[in-house]
């Protein structure tokens, strides 16, 4: 995969936002002016060490839309991070590496090195929000289960994605580093 091309086409986050549908930006944009990125997820990346997060989205996806403005505020307060984000629909092979379950699911975040080569992935949702998910999906409706994910992702406030973004980046973070998610109910 010739992350270099693909990290050359992809969109930054404003400009992502920028190309929204009216409809999702409100909800891009509102995460991202609320996302708080703990002292922790600072002090969790060496001096000197830099990283490209190649986020696969689309806009209309509530997952992206309360992990990814998280990412970008992490990056926009990191000066070693930086943050793309490429479309899932118009790229299918790059999205067909990062299947989940045998689906399309994203977000997923790369991570890769100054020269392009891929150090770890991310997604499509926090690890124990998604144990949550596939212990609940085949008997609660979608309408009783999303409620409770949106509001595992209010309770968690970013934290746990930071924490497993930046360890899938090749960041370890300290223990006590926002466990804060505790199921969704």
């Amino acid at each position: 995969m010739d992350f270099k091309t693909l990290w050359g086409k992809a969109l930054t986050f404003n400009a992502f936002v920028a190309g929204c549908k009216a409809e999702h930006c409100g909800l891009w944009q509102g995460i991202y002016n609320l996302a708080r990125v703990p002292d922790w997820a600072r002090a969790a990346i060496p001096a000197g060490a830099t990283r490209k997060l190649l986020a696969i989205a689309e806009d209309w996806c509530g997952d992206a839309s309360n992990t990814v403005p998280v990412i970008a505020k992490l990056a926009d307060l990191v000066p070693s991070l930086e943050l793309r984000v490429i479309l899932r629909d118009e790229n299918s092979e790059l999205m067909d590496r990062y299947l989940t379950n045998g689906s399309r699911s994203i977000p997923i975040v790369i991570a890769l090195d100054e020269e392009f080569q891929e150090i770890g992935h991310w997604g499509p949702r926090p690890s124990q929000l998604q144990a949550w998910i596939m212990a609940n999906r085949a008997t609660m409706p979608k309408a009783e289960l999303y409620p409770q994910v949106r509001k595992w992702y209010a309770r968690d406030r970013g934290e746990t994605t930071i924490r497993e973004v930046l360890e899938a980046a090749g960041f370890p973070t300290a223990s006590e580093a926002g466990q804060r998610g505790s199921g969704a109910a």
